[in-house]
């Protein structure tokens, strides 16, 4: 190429530069400009008002306190959705009691997920803690204190009533009465605190009454009370009195006193003679003599049964037979 020619190349190629770069600033110009939608995101904490409670807790219960701190740097409204492994919850929003009731003792979770309504959709965050439900303390039972009331009016043949009073101990335990008595039968009241005892025959003997209170484990909850019933006193007894009558008819009489000392051997005869003050010398020891005769030699009573005693003086002679049973005190004219 000639000196001359160059110049005309430079100056045809300075157009198309100066047309592309005017094309490429109009493309430039007409291209739109992104803006990033994505939501901010969402941030959570959850903390209990206590990590443990207790199963045995009262006035309602094992109840936590769960508390959220939520934020959504958008300003979008936030929706809370509690969940439980176990227990109830009350209460919307951050703010929630969970109650633990009835939960076995061990490990429990609470779960909270928060979501928004964003730009670009839903938005979630989700957070969750556990409560330890620690057991009940076993505390050890105590016994109540046991009082039986023995019966002051005592009577032979007649029953016995003893009356139990519990106090105390541990008061979860409903208490439970087992009466065992030691002679006679329970007749009322077998598993209550008061019982009814008959006493038929049992003159002379003690009757213990004896209470427990099982359900305390391995401890005796336990109380007695004994009585003695008395014996009958030993009393003579007069027999039969006559005045001075026909032979015959004191035979009679004092075949019915022989009957007496036979059905009872161990019993003793007394014949009390009251002489009349009208009456011979004599005539004292003439009846005694007599009786003590025909119930010694015509009924085979031993002498040393029959005790003849002289009372004070009446009008007339009078007879008295008496029987007295052995430790019985004698008749005394």
């Amino acid at each position: 190429m000639s000196k001359n020619q160059r110049p005309r190349m430079i100056r045809f190629m300075a157009p198309i530069v100066l047309v592309t770069m005017l094309l490429s600033q109009q493309a430039l110009a007409q291209k739109p400009t992104v803006v990033s939608s994505v939501n901010p995101p969402l941030t959570l904490s959850l903390s209990p008002s206590s990590t443990t409670v207790s199963a045995c807790a009262e006035a309602g219960g094992p109840t936590v306190q769960l508390t959220a701190k939520a934020a959504s740097p958008g300003g979008n409204p936030i929706k809370y959705r509690w969940t439980t492994s176990g227990g109830t919850v009350t209460g919307e929003g951050p703010n929630v009691t969970w109650n633990l009731t009835g939960l076995k003792p061990g490990y429990h979770k609470a779960s909270l997920d928060i979501q928004t309504n964003g730009i670009d959709g839903e938005c979630h965050a989700f957070s969750s803690v556990s409560v330890l439900v620690s057991p009940c303390p076993v505390i050890p039972p105590v016994c109540p204190t046991i009082e039986i009331v023995c019966p002051t009016n005592i009577g032979i043949d007649q029953p016995l009533t003893f009356t139990s009073r519990a106090t105390g101990g541990t008061a979860s335990i409903a208490p439970v009465y087992n009466w065992t008595i030691s002679a006679g039968n329970i007749i009322e009241g077998q598993g209550t605190n008061t019982i009814k005892v008959d006493t038929s025959g049992l003159a002379g003997q003690t009757v213990r009454a004896s209470l427990t209170m099982p359900g305390y484990g391995s401890l005796n909850c336990s109380a007695d009370c004994g009585v003695s019933i008395p014996v009958p006193r030993i009393v003579s007894r007069k027999f039969d009195e006559f005045p001075d009558i026909q032979r015959n008819d004191e035979k009679a009489r004092l075949d019915n006193l022989v009957i007496e000392l036979q059905n009872d051997p161990s019993s003793t005869a007394y014949v009390v003679i009251y002489p009349g003050r009208g009456g011979k010398r004599g005539d004292v020891q003439h009846h005694a003599s007599r009786i003590v005769d025909y119930m010694v030699n015509s009924r085979g009573i031993d002498q040393t049964r029959i005790v003849t005693l002289v009372g004070s003086a009446r009008n007339d002679l009078f007879v008295e037979l008496w029987v007295t049973p052995r430790g019985a005190t004698p008749p005394n004219p």
